[in-house]
């Protein structure tokens, strides 16, 4: 591995963060973050659920969780960091605390996380009414009465509320998919109900959008939907025939790729009528799915690793078209280069079952039967449901610097 020549300062939010801020809005010249705040389920959650009861001493709190960074189980679905974690660092902020590890402002200072793993975007009663059952009681309308609850702690007033807001980062993680993944896997892989669930979704997403913006809310990234047909847990308990099952490309699950898309694009227009309703507000889109896509199409391609992040600042700057500005994340990055990910995208890295999705739950990670890979960097699947720190490495950098 050769280390580039030099530093590089690369703009960021070009290609996987898009989001158009009015010329007239908020965040002229230099933007310093104080603190992040952070919603989703668990691809952002940093140890809400090992605190929660009802998900508390999961196989996600065994070895061999989080070995490759922190050395021992942290209340992350990874063997290492998530891509909050990487935003957070790149910067230069502490992690912002789990909501359920706090109880005083203290503890807020620097943000707060109400990501759960579990979470579903849409509330539990409302899925039970159209016979979907979840497992764990948190949904968005959760994490965002949450998130008024430490503004309160931080500043009982509107004006102290909104001071705080206008030098913090909102983001909200991928949400949905549980929701959506409940009614594949037990509705034997149809998805018209799923289909029916996007307005609804898309709809609780634009709910903590408004909510924040309400109380002072200046910049968000919003993550799309991930795509579902590759995840190693759906290839592994719905298998298909014949025909266009599958994606010749990516091996994925054709129908809840078309799904993930469906979501992404209902959620793109929305984030397009929020930002005409609200020309103060900085609001981008992360596409998770594009980056994901890609990596599973073309593992060895990808592999450029960057170490190490510091001194990032959020400025505005003309973009090559004179009708709208572009954010750039500016970014003092170290970088490596290393051979990719691996030739078999689809299957879990830690777990067993083998076979190509390396998918089972008799075998799943942090169960006594399981046994991870020798290498994590080379999967892009931790568990078969989330991904590695190597991914999310990726997923992270690409965001704040494009392809």
């Amino acid at each position: 591995m050769a280390l580039l020549p030099r530093l590089l300062l690369v703009a960021l939010l070009l290609v996987a963060v898009t989001g158009e801020a009015d010329a007239g809005g908020a965040g002229h010249g230099q933007a310093r973050y104080d603190r992040v705040f952070s919603f989703g389920d668990s691809l952002t959650d940093t140890g809400n659920s090992a605190i929660l009861p009802v998900t508390a001493g999961g196989p996600f709190t065994n070895p061999p969780y989080g070995q490759t960074h922190f050395g021992r189980p942290n209340g992350r679905a990874s063997d290492g960091r998530l891509v909050i974690d990487f935003i957070v660092e790149s910067l230069g902020l502490p992690p912002p605390t789990p909501y359920l590890a706090g109880k005083t402002a203290v503890d807020f200072l620097h943000g707060a996380n109400f990501a759960v793993g579990g979470a579903t975007a849409l509330d539990p009663a409302f899925l039970q009414s159209r016979g979907i059952t979840s497992f764990v009681p948190v949904s968005l309308s959760n994490q965002t009465s949450w998130f008024n609850g430490v503004l309160q702690l931080l500043d009982s007033t509107g004006n102290g509320q909104r001071k705080i807001m206008a030098s913090s980062l909102l983001y909200l993680g991928e949400i949905g998919f549980n929701d959506y993944s409940f009614v594949a896997v037990f509705g034997n892989g149809t998805v018209g109900l799923a289909q029916s669930l996007v307005p609804h979704i898309v709809g609780a997403i634009r709910s903590v959008l408004t909510d924040a913006i309400g109380v002072g809310a200046r910049t968000m990234v919003v993550a799309g939907m991930i795509p579902m047909g590759c995840e190693p847990e759906l290839l592994a308990l719905l298998p298909g025939g014949a025909g266009d099952y599958y994606d010749r490309a990516s091996g994925c699950i054709a129908r809840f790729n078309q799904l993930a898309q469906l979501h992404n694009r209902a959620l793109k227009r929305m984030l397009c009528q929020l930002r005409r309703d609200h020309p103060g507000a900085a609001i981008h889109y992360a596409d998770l799915y594009r980056l994901i896509a890609a990596v599973v199409s073309s593992p060895r391609k990808y592999g450029a690793a960057c170490h190490s992040l510091s001194s990032l600042q959020l400025i505005r700057m003309p973009s090559v078209s004179v009708l709208t500005n572009v954010w750039f994340f500016l970014a003092r990055i170290a970088c490596v280069s290393v051979a990719g990910f691996g030739d078999m995208p689809l299957a879990a890295c830690c777990g067993g079952g083998g076979g190509p999705y390396n998918f089972n739950f008799t075998f799943f990670c942090g169960t006594p039967a399981a046994i991870a890979c020798a290498d994590p960097s080379e999967s892009v699947s931790w568990d078969g449901i989330h991904y590695t720190e190597a991914a999310n490495r990726f997923v992270a950098h690409a965001i704040l610097r494009g392809l």
